[in-house]
């Protein structure tokens, strides 16, 4: 059902790829937008690479949530800040594509935003005032992993 990559020297291990999901924070989601066109975002993520999923935090309205209540299926895509070969002017980058499922986590703990928050900070009041403050507003959204590939690109 998943295309394989048509560049498999390229191709990252497992490994490399959860590396670039542990280290990055920011991805682009792509869901089905309204008629039929793709809708692609920039979001936060956490990925637990315990469980193997991805956590988004949202809003508890808007065209992401109405989109992924029509289809759920999405894909993500991460990709690190690159690196320049000496010499070289291009910019050679690792991403990591991601196909799953997004469902809503009616039951999220306090314990899942604190790992989620302190990728962008270790100040753990700050983090649990802003729980407090947005908990009731916030929602969830857990993406399960169907098929993960990594490349690596070089922009010549």
């Amino acid at each position: 059902m998943f295309r394989d990559l048509t560049r498999k020297k390229q191709q990252l291990s497992d490994k490399e790829c959860r590396e670039i999901l542990n280290q990055e924070v920011r991805g682009v989601l792509a869901v089905n937008g309204d008629g039929g066109y793709p809708y692609a975002l920039p979001i936060n993520f956490y990925f637990d690479k315990t469980d193997n999923k991805i956590y988004f935090h949202s809003g508890k309205v808007g065209h992401k949530l109405d989109a992924i209540a029509n289809s759920n299926k999405v894909s993500f895509c991460v990709y690190d800040q690159g690196y320049h070969k000496n010499g070289h002017w291009s910019l050679n980058v690792r991403s990591v594509i991601i196909f799953g499922r997004v469902h809503i986590v009616s039951d999220w703990s306090d314990d899942l935003m604190l790992e989620f928050s302190t990728r962008f900070t270790n100040d753990t009041q700050y983090i649990q005032n802003e729980i407090k403050k947005f908990r009731n507003n916030t929602t969830i959204l857990c993406l399960e992993i169907e098929h993960m590939t990594g490349k690596l690109v070089n922009e010549s």
